[in-house]
C-alpha cells in the first residue's frame, strides 16, 4: 500500500511509525498526527459541537496530494510538506521547510522537520513542535488574554497556560485570510517570530490543529465558532449594570447596598456574593451566622429587579465536609509527588478534579442544593485556571498529566455548572469565569480578566486584552472596574482612573463593578471557631468616591440601560453567528490597513466606535475614524470623513464616541 492514500473523507500519511490525517472538519481541514499505535480520539475544543458532515475533494497523483473543503485547499508534495491555499489559488500557510530531504531546494541539510513528535523516554507520551513558515507583513489577532498591551501578537512569544489574568486560547486570525486552531490544551509554547511561526507542546499524544479561509476575519471567525461552538443568548440580567465589591461580608451588609441603589433611582441587574462566605472552603454553602437566611434575601433582591450572583472556588479545605467524600472517590488533583495541598491561603486546600464527570456532578449537587434551589441562577466559577499551581509536572488529573490536559480545565468547571443548569431547564445559563480555553463560549461563560492592577498602564491592556480575546471567539467578557488591586478612594488620580475605566465598563459587553479597594478593612475576629476570617474590602459603591465621581458614574448607568436594547441586539448576533460584541477597528473595516494594530479604539456592534480616554489628566484624545463612513461625534453632533485622525475634546465626564453613517444611539 502506498504511505499516501484515502480512507473514507480522510487523506492518509504515513511515515514510518507516524500516521497523519488530514480531514475536513466544519468549513476548514482538521490536521492530525500521532506516532501510538491508534489515533488519539479526544477532540478537544470541539467537544458538544457536532461534526457537519463534509465530503471533501481528494486527488492523489505522483505521490503527491490535494484535498479541499469549502474555502480551502492542503497540499502534500512527495516529500510529505504541507501547504494551504484559498479558493484563489493563494498560498496562505506552509510548513517549515527545513529537512534533510529537501537538499535539492536548499542544499543545506538543516535536518529540522515541521512536525516533531520525540518521545518523553519511559512513558507513551511526546514533546511536539510543530513549524510553519513566517510571512513578511502577517497580522496576528487573537490567542486569548495576554497582559500584554498588544493586538497584533506577530513578533510575540506566548505561553500556552492559563495564569491569574492569562488565558491561553490557542486560535488566531491572520492578515493573509486564515484562521489558525491549536487544538491541543497542553502546556507550551507558540512564536510568532519574524524567521518562523513555532508551536510547542510539552507532553501530548497527538499533533491536532484545524485552519480554515475567509476573505475577512468575520468570514473566519464566524467558521471557527461553527465548530467550536456559540454562546447561548444572554439572559435579560447580563445587559445592564452589575455591583460588586472585595467583598460584601453578611446578608444585611449586601442588601443595604441594594436598597440604596433603588433608594437613589439607579438600575442594578446582579449584585455578587464574593468568596468566603462559607464556613470552609468546599463547603460550597453560606456560612448561617453572617447570611442567615439566604431565601429571603434572594426573594428581596428578585422583587428589587435585581439577581444574585455567588462565588465558587474549586478549593477543598482538608477540614471541608465535602473533602473526606471527594477525596475517597478520586475527585480531587493528584500528585506525582509532594503533599496534596495546592494553596495554603486562608487554609490547606486541594483543588477538585473539574475533567472528572463525577467530580463535576458532585460540585454541581452540592451548589443545586445549597444555592441553585435558593433562586440563585448565576455563579462566580473563581481561581479557574486553577491558580496557585504553576509547577505543571507536579500533578494530574483524571484526564492526564497536568502538562498534558491543564489548558481544558476552565471549560470542563464551566460545562459541569452549565449541564447541570441545562438539566434544570435553564434555557441560557450564564456564569462568570476568570479563565477559559477554545471554545468555552459555547458553555455560557463569561470571562473577566483577572486580578488586574488598578492603573492606567492597566487599563490600557485591558482594551487590547478584550478585543484580542474577542477575535479568540469569546464573546461575552468584562473586566473589573477600577481593576482589582488598590486603589485608595482618598486618592484623587484613582478617582479620575475609575471614572475611566467607568466609562469603559459602559461599552464593554458586561458592565461589572468590582475591586478591592486599598486599604482592606479588617472587620470581626480574625478567628472563629479555628478558621481563619477574611475581613470585607472598603466601600466601592458608585457614592463611595465623591459627588463629581458619582455624578458621572451615574451618567453611564443610566447611559447603559438606555443602550439596553443595542446591547440585546449584539448578544442575539454574538448567539445566532458569533460576532463579538467588542470588535477591533480591523473586523468591521478589512480593507483598511490602518485599522489592523489600534489596540486603543474599538467598535461596540457595527454602528458605535469608541475610544476611551487611556493617560491620568488627558483632556482630548486622537480617534482614527476608519476609510468609507461618515462618522458623527456623539457630543457634538460634528460629522467627519473617514481616513481621517481627529482630536476630540474629552472631559472627564466624556468617552470619546462616533456614530458610524447614519447610525443613532441613545448616548
Amino acid at each position: 500500500m502506498s504511505n499516501l492514500f484515502a480512507e473514507g473523507n480522510k487523506l492518509i500519511l504515513r511515515q514510518g511509525d507516524s500516521v497523519l490525517w488530514l480531514t475536513a472538519h466544519g468549513n476548514g481541514l482538521r490536521v492530525r498526527q500521532t506516532r501510538l499505535a491508534q489515533m488519539p480520539p479526544a477532540d478537544w475544543a470541539f467537544e458538544d459541537i457536532p461534526a457537519e458532515s463534509a465530503e471533501p475533494y481528494i486527488k492523489i497523483e505522483d505521490g503527491t496530494a490535494v484535498i479541499s473543503n469549502g474555502g480551502i485547499e492542503a497540499r502534500i508534495n512527495a516529500e510529505g510538506w504541507i501547504s494551504f491555499y484559498n479558493k484563489k489559488g493563494e498560498l496562505l500557510l506552509e510548513e517549515f521547510y527545513r529537512n534533510r530531504n529537501n537538499l535539492l531546494r536548499y542544499c543545506v541539510p538543516f535536518g529540522i522537520n515541521a512536525r516533531e513528535l520525540k518521545p518523553i523516554t519511559g512513558t507513551s507520551d511526546y514533546k511536539l513542535t510543530a513549524r510553519f513558515e513566517a510571512k513578511p507583513g502577517e497580522c496576528i489577532w487573537g490567542m486569548g488574554q495576554y497582559q500584554d498591551g498588544l493586538l497584533n501578537k506577530k513578533g510575540a512569544v506566548l505561553e500556552l497556560a492559563h495564569r491569574n489574568a492569562q488565558a491561553s486560547i490557542p486560535f488566531y486570525i491572520s492578515s493573509r485570510g486564515y484562521g489558525f486552531l491549536w487544538n491541543n490544551p497542553a502546556v507550551g509554547t507558540a512564536a510568532f517570530a519574524e524567521n518562523i511561526t513555532e508551536w510547542k507542546a510539552f507532553c501530548t499524544d497527538k499533533l491536532d490543529y484545524w485552519v480554515t479561509a475567509g476573505d475577512t476575519p468575520r468570514d473566519i471567525l464566524r467558521s471557527y465558532m461553527n465548530v467550536t461552538g456559540k454562546p447561548p443568548m444572554m439572559p435579560e440580567y447580563g445587559l445592564g449594570y452589575w455591583q460588586s465589591k472585595l467583598r460584601y461580608r453578611s446578608q444585611e451588609e449586601l442588601l443595604n447596598v441594594a436598597r440604596e441603589h433603588k433608594r437613589r433611582g439607579l438600575p442594578m441587574d446582579v449584585i455578587v456574593v464574593d468568596f468566603f462566605h462559607w464556613p470552609l472552603q468546599g463547603d460550597w454553602k453560606f456560612d448561617a451566622s453572617l447570611w442567615p437566611n439566604p431565601e429571603e434575601m434572594v426573594k428581596e433582591l428578585k422583587e428589587m429587579g435585581i439577581e444574585l450572583m455567588v462565588s465558587i472556588w474549586p478549593t477543598v479545605d482538608h477540614r471541608s465536609e465535602n473533602y473526606g467524600k471527594m477525596a475517597s472517590k478520586g475527585l480531587l488533583l493528584k500528585f506525582d509527588r509532594g503533599e496534596n495541598v495546592n494553596m495554603t491561603w486562608m487554609g490547606n486546600t486541594v483543588f477538585y478534579d473539574a475533567t472528572h464527570p463525577e467530580a463535576r456532578s458532585f460540585v454541581w449537587d452540592t451548589a443545586k442544593k445549597n444555592y441553585f434551589d435558593m433562586g440563585i441562577k448565576i455563579f462566580w466559577l473563581d481561581e479557574a485556571e486553577p491558580e496557585g499551581i504553576y509547577d505543571f509536572d507536579l500533578y494530574r488529573y483524571y484526564l492526564g498529566p497536568a502538562l498534558k490536559v491543564t489548558g481544558i480545565y476552565p471549560n470542563m468547571y464551566a460545562k459541569g455548572f452549565y449541564d447541570g443548569m441545562k438539566a434544570e431547564g435553564m434555557e441560557n445559563p450564564l456564569n462568570l469565569v476568570r479563565c477559559g480555553w477554545a471554545g468555552i463560549q459555547k458553555y455560557g461563560a463569561l470571562l473577566w480578566s483577572g486580578d488586574i492592577y488598578s492603573s492606567f498602564r492597566s487599563l490600557r491592556e485591558q482594551v487590547a486584552a478584550g478585543l484580542s480575546i474577542a477575535m479568540a471567539g469569546v464573546a461575552w467578557w468584562a473586566s473589573d472596574i477600577g481593576g482589582f488591586i488598590g486603589g485608595d478612594p482618598e486618592n484623587p488620580d484613582f478617582v479620575e482612573l475609575l471614572i475611566r475605566w467607568f466609562q469603559f465598563g459602559c461599552f464593554s459587553p458586561v458592565m461589572r463593578m468590582h475591586g478591592e479597594r486599598y486599604p482592606i478593612k479588617r472587620v470581626g475576629p480574625e478567628y472563629i471557631d479555628g478558621v481563619r476570617q477574611f475581613g470585607t474590602g472598603r466601600d466601592n459603591e458608585v457614592w463611595s468616591f465623591g459627588e463629581d465621581g458619582y455624578e458621572i458614574m451615574k451618567k453611564y448607568i443610566l447611559m447603559r440601560e438606555k443602550l439596553r436594547p443595542y446591547v440585546r441586539g449584539l448578544m442575539e448576533n454574538a448567539h445566532t453567528t458569533g460576532d463579538p460584541a467588542i470588535r477591533p477597528l480591523i473586523y468591521e473595516f478589512p480593507q483598511d490597513k490602518n485599522c489592523e494594530e489600534i489596540s486603543d479604539e474599538y467598535m461596540f456592534g457595527a454602528d458605535l466606535l469608541v475610544a476611551p480616554v487611556l493617560e491620568l489628566g488627558a483632556r482630548k484624545r486622537e480617534v482614527y475614524l476608519p476609510c468609507g463612513e461618515v462618522w458623527t461625534n456623539a457630543a457634538t453632533g460634528e460629522k467627519y470623513s473617514g481616513g481621517t485622525v481627529v482630536n476630540t475634546d474629552a472631559p472627564l465626564d466624556v468617552i470619546p464616541l462616533f456614530l458610524r453613517g447614519g447610525a443613532k444611539l441613545p448616548l
